[in-house]
């Protein structure tokens, strides 16, 4: 039978965050890309909670802006509301969230995709991943002679050749939803799951693993008391996501979320009816995320709480759905409607639409090296909750590296790997391709050890001038950045050189912030220390001040205060980078080593860490075997000088150092 056939640079098989981020990133680089999704109007959905951003992910998603990415731009075009996270603690935890709405968010996103050249997006499931031996079986060859991945193949025996393939299918592959006694072979939303293409990785030797995830119910917002609940208002000023969108244009008419709690009579319906739930009737297979439990997990394992805070947040402007945040569930209909009406201001509420649990095929990242490059399958790359991961910015962070990597490999350049100390995303990808994580991963401050230089508010003077030399920021902008760094070390050295007296102006100012007298001259840093004072305080007694931008001097600020930290941070980010500099052979025989303990060689040879320190990171390596890497590094110097030299050839150039 005849079938269409067309030649692609990359395929990337799915269309929500990290999908996007992958094809954007490929077809801006020059590659001509197609994305396949199983439906147009599920691009950049938001099947679950309807918000980008969050405590540790708001940083996710200023590193994606900062490195070209399309997310922080679009929710800045889309939101409802915005709100900065943990402003009362130090600047490093500081995150900014944002309630989109979800039918605009979708909508522009699509409208980027369909807008950009070298992309070409297309509905149709893909069943099949080719290789170049099916290819030959075939009569046809593909583009070089040892590629693994030559082609896809769609349900409909369309074939679409290709150098890489980036697998993006987050919850759809053989997916399943959960209501109760109600199970239907469905993605997210009621769309159709893809339940071929798993058949096809497990033949060519990827392990596949079950996990799950939920979201609640949505409520009719006319069928809501607010009068009952707490109001749950946006930021006076918003600050938006991305570094390129002007401030003056995101001060919107925001619109408000609401509080509310489960209380003993919720609890008690729950308890009763844990037997109808398929999470602990044992149907559902699939592990779940820790972080983001279900009710039902809520009311089990923490059964010393007598009250779960309910967030009651709007999906968007133009529908009356309103997201129960905080009460996923996979309980049965009749139990759901009975349980929601328990809630404050929910005794009269409608069901737009039941809570779910949804199961779904992904993968153990361990399979991936950092570039996020399957081992097995080169030219095969993975990105978002397909590699284990949960939330939208997670997967958009992965999604952006898998692209920017599958475009280096075609363009025969190094990969870009950011390590530990660069960004979160670092962090994100680390955790996931050098730790067995047995439930869906989720981003957090507290996973990052150097989250004091990783803030999110100078995700552009860590990354944009990495994204300029990748080829996804326009050269204005980094020279935008250039000048904000000048600006920022320019005045600093300022500040730590102004002097001020013991003046009755100067203690005036002082008392009026609750701060010490001085009893001599201090230099204006040192004031700017005191947990009371900051740059803009001090303004006053500053005469001589440039007029400097928000941000530079909200860096300045930053910089000066926490001075001493983040110096002390800097030097083990040294420490780290020394050890992230010492390169490993990959692929190699780890058993060859002598000295290794078995565990270690095991471990080795199941990860092929790309240099010591990612090595001594992996579970079941200790120190002792760290050790015998470095001995064995050094030995090399003098056993086999050409992979020595390899190994460290053009390390200080590299764009992921």
């Amino acid at each position: 039978m005849a079938a269409i056939e067309e030649s692609y640079d990359v395929v990337v098989v799915g269309a929500g965050h990290a999908g996007c981020e992958a094809a954007l990133a490929c077809a801006r680089l020059g590659m001509e890309t197609i994305i396949f999704t199983v439906s147009i109007e599920s691009i950049a959905m938001m099947p679950c909670n309807p918000n980008i951003g969050g405590s540790s992910k708001g940083h996710l998603v200023r590193e994606i802006d900062a490195l070209g990415g399309e997310m922080g731009k679009n929710i800045d075009k889309t939101f409802i509301q915005s709100k900065m996270l943990n402003r009362s603690k130090g600047p490093a935890v500081h995150s900014l969230r944002a309630q989109a709405d979800k039918a605009a968010y979708t909508a522009e996103m699509r409208k980027t995709l369909q807008n950009t050249d070298h992309l070409t997006i297309r509905q149709a499931e893909v069943s099949e991943i080719l290789t170049a031996e099916d290819l030959s079986g075939l009569g046809k060859t593909a583009w070089t002679e040892d590629a693994r991945v030559a082609a896809v193949r769609t349900v409909s025996g369309a074939i679409y050749y290709c150098k890489a393939v980036i697998l993006c299918t987050g919850t759809y592959l053989k997916a399943r939803c959960l209501t109760g006694e109600m199970i239907s072979n469905t993605g997210p939303n009621g769309l159709s799951a893809a339940n071929y293409l798993t058949d096809s990785l497990v033949s060519h030797g990827i392990e596949v693993r079950r996990f799950k995830t939920g979201t609640p119910a949505r409520i009719d917002r006319r069928s809501i008391d607010f009068s009952k609940m707490e109001e749950q208002r946006g930021d006076e000023r918003v600050v938006p996501f991305s570094f390129t969108t002007n401030p003056d244009d995101v001060q919107i008419d925001q619109v408000s979320c609401w509080l509310t709690y489960t209380n003993e009579r919720t609890h008690e319906i729950i308890r009763t009816n844990l037997d109808r739930s398929p999470i602990y009737a044992g149907i559902i297979e699939g592990t779940g995320p820790r972080y983001c439990p279900s009710i039902e997990d809520k009311v089990v394992k923490f059964a010393d709480k007598d009250r779960h805070q309910i967030f009651v947040e709007p999906e968007g402007l133009d529908t009356n759905e309103m997201y129960i945040g905080g009460m996923s569930s996979s309980l049965p209909e009749d139990v759901q409607f009975e349980m929601y009406r328990t809630l404050p201001g929910l005794e009269n509420a409608k069901i737009v639409r039941n809570a779910y649990a949804i199961e779904y095929d992904c993968i153990d990242a361990c399979q991936l090296y950092a570039s996020l490059e399957f081992k097995k399958m080169p030219g095969l790359f993975s990105g978002g909750q397909f590699n284990g991961s949960s939330g939208y910015e997670e997967a958009a962070g992965q999604g952006l590296i898998a692209g920017i990597n599958a475009s280096r490999k075609i363009m025969g350049k190094e990969p870009l790997i950011l390590d530990r100390s660069q960004a979160y995303i670092g962090v994100l990808i680390d955790d996931l391709v050098t730790k067995k994580n047995r439930e869906p991963y989720r981003m957090m401050t507290s996973r990052a050890e150097y989250r004091l230089i990783l803030r999110q508010d100078n995700a552009d003077l860590r990354l944009t001038k990495i994204g300029y030399e990748v080829g996804l920021i326009e050269r204005e902008r980094y020279d935008r950045v250039c000048e904000k760094e000048r600006l920022i070390e320019e005045e600093i050295r300022r500040v730590k050189r102004v002097k001020l007296g013991a003046s009755a102006r100067v203690q005036a100012l002082l008392e009026q912030y609750g701060s010490i007298a001085l009893n001599t001259g201090v230099f204006l840093s040192e004031l700017m220390r005191r947990p009371e004072l900051d740059y803009e305080k001090l303004g006053p007694l500053d005469e001589n001040r440039p007029n400097l931008p928000p941000d530079v001097r909200e860096q300045v600020n930053i910089l000066i205060k926490y001075e001493g930290y983040i110096e002390r941070q800097v030097k083990q980010v040294e420490k780290f980078r020394r050890l992230e500099k010492k390169k490993l052979p990959v692929p190699y025989d780890y058993g060859t080593i002598s000295g290794l303990r078995i565990e270690a060689q095991q471990k080795l040879n199941e990860f092929q860490p790309l240099n010591i320190g990612q090595a001594g990171r992996i579970s079941g390596v200790t120190p002792a075997d760290v050790s015998v890497l470095l001995v064995y590094l050094e030995q090399l110097k003098y056993l086999n000088r050409d992979l020595f030299n390899s190994l460290n050839e053009g390390i200080d150039n590299e764009v992921s150092v």
